[in-house]
């Protein structure tokens, strides 16, 4: 089976889609990368859900993806004594740790970090920022605020501070739990939620001792200010639009989604786009033009993959979903608008042999009637360098090792591909065009670019290239090019 689109999806996964037949349905619609949402549902229920996903991986000889997203530390307001409360503008607001039901005028906030780092000024923003308060004055165990938009209020209501770095430790106890569960289980990507700091995904590969990669959800403001070190320390990026979009002006976000698109794409870590994309899909089994359009917009920029959230996990039609973002995606790749956007994003390939080796390969493939340029890789690093170049020749990751093929699985472009360890070049240029031949994206009259490193079997050692054709007996007859 292969991908006749560059861009990847990712499917969460929930009571909606967490039988076998569903999960299999999504991977056949066009799902590359399923995500487990480590805020909802028991271990035994994720553990479930991975045994299928590699059931199917086996049943359909594709390397797929598993996402693990951690929950992050959450910030909620406590209990109500008398149910909701209505907050009105204007209103003198408490909040404070006393575990006492609150009610129109007071609330516990049971987070005493919060207090020591609040300041006269300070924004809160509950319930998905539908309430605002402003800090008018406040100490070590409470914050009096006046109610700047009013609504309603109840138990267990989540609470964000935009305008403060929290001394919050990146994991809660709830994470370190779970990171090592599914670590144990074998998922590919860890997904870390709230980071503010590169020193959070620092922590967390500490924790995941190169057990999973870890990708960074970018979702708070203070992230944005360390967003260059926490790309450089991240394995992958996601732009969570979500809370994203509370902690900040709505408006901000588009902007801010492209420029973090196009830092990941210089920094060649492949980016997650996510967060209400077909969101009307939950209820509806046709997209709003506005959803689509979105959807187009981040594939326009060069995301290596969208992600379906709810629409997939809890939604009434999960594989539409799918479906629809599918052909979304082809109906952008075809066109040459898109080639163009994508053309005028590449950066540069910088002095290093091996990036000068995957620009050499795009400009031969681009240039040539080449039909697929192969990657050998041990690490996944070269393969996420051709990447970075966006070829719009077929790019083929081929590795020795399941656990990379299963996280290249995310990146732009690359159909991965599970190969024989090696230790010639011919053999690695024969087991390449085996597999292009296999996989349908040449003929034995086609021709291939190879890249890979000498000696072999040593990462980061890419630093030959050649063009081979695709008819086997030729390369061991050793005929010219």
């Amino acid at each position: 089976m292969r991908r006749n689109r560059n861009v990847k999806i990712v499917a969460t996964l929930g009571p909606a889609s967490s039988d076998r037949e569903t999960i299999k349905a999504l991977f056949e619609a066009g799902a590359d990368v399923f995500r487990l949402n480590m805020s909802h549902g028991s271990h035994e229920e994720v553990a479930a859900r991975h045994r299928i996903i590699r059931e199917v991986e086996h049943e359909l000889c594709r390397p797929i993806g598993i996402l693990a997203d951690l929950q992050g530390p959450k910030l909620r307001v406590g209990t109500f004594a008398d149910g909701p409360q209505m907050l009105e503008e204007g209103a003198a607001f408490r909040l404070d740790l006393d575990p006492a039901p609150g009610g129109a005028s007071r609330a516990e906030l049971p987070h005493p970090e919060i207090f020591k780092a609040l300041t006269p000024g300070a924004a809160l923003l509950v319930n998905d920022g539908k309430i605002r308060l402003k800090v008018t004055a406040c100490d070590d165990e409470s914050a009096d605020c006046e109610v700047i938009v009013g609504g309603e209020i109840s138990d267990r209501k989540g609470v964000n501070v935009p305008d403060v770095v929290l001394p919050l430790a990146a994991l809660s106890e709830k994470d370190r739990a779970d990171l090592e569960f599914v670590c144990d289980l074998g998922v590919d990507w860890l997904g870390i939620s709230f980071v503010q700091r590169a020193a959070d995904v620092e922590e967390t590969i500490g924790l995941a001792k190169g057990r999973a990669a870890v990708l960074a959800k970018i979702e708070k403001p203070a992230a944005l200010k360390d967003l260059d070190a926490i790309i450089e320390a991240s394995a992958g990026i996601m732009v969570a639009r979500g809370d994203l979009g509370v902690e900040l002006p709505v408006s901000d976000v588009p902007p801010l989604q492209k420029r973090i698109v196009r830092r990941c794409r210089a920094a060649g870590k492949p980016v997650i786009v996510a967060t209400q994309m077909l969101e009307s899909m939950i209820e509806s089994p046709v997209p709003t033009r506005a959803e689509v359009s979105d959807v187009a917009q981040a594939i326009y920029e060069g995301a290596d993959a969208v992600m379906l959230s709810a629409e997939s996990a809890a939604g009434d039609y999960p594989v539409e979903a799918v479906t629809t973002m599918n052909a979304v995606a082809l109906a952008v790749e075809a066109d040459p608008t898109y080639r163009e956007i994508i053309t005028h994003g590449r950066t540069g390939s910088g002095d290093a042999v091996a990036t000068a080796i995957t620009a050499a390969a795009r400009e031969v493939a681009e240039t040539t009637d080449i039909k697929a340029i192969c990657c050998f890789t041990h690490s996944g690093a070269t393969a996420q360098l051709m990447a970075r170049e966006r070829p719009f020749t077929p790019i083929i990751a081929l590795t020795p090792f399941r656990s990379t093929a299963r996280r290249l699985a995310l990146v732009w472009g690359l159909h991965c591909s599970v190969t024989e360890e090696v230790e010639r070049f011919k053999l690695a240029v024969v087991s390449a065009a085996r597999t292009v031949l296999a996989d349908g994206f040449a003929t034995e009259a086609d021709f291939i670019v190879v890249t890979a490193g000498v000696p072999f079997n040593t990462p980061g050692t890419t630093n030959i290239l050649r063009v081979a054709p695709c008819d086997v007996k030729k390369i061991y007859a050793g005929e010219p090019n």
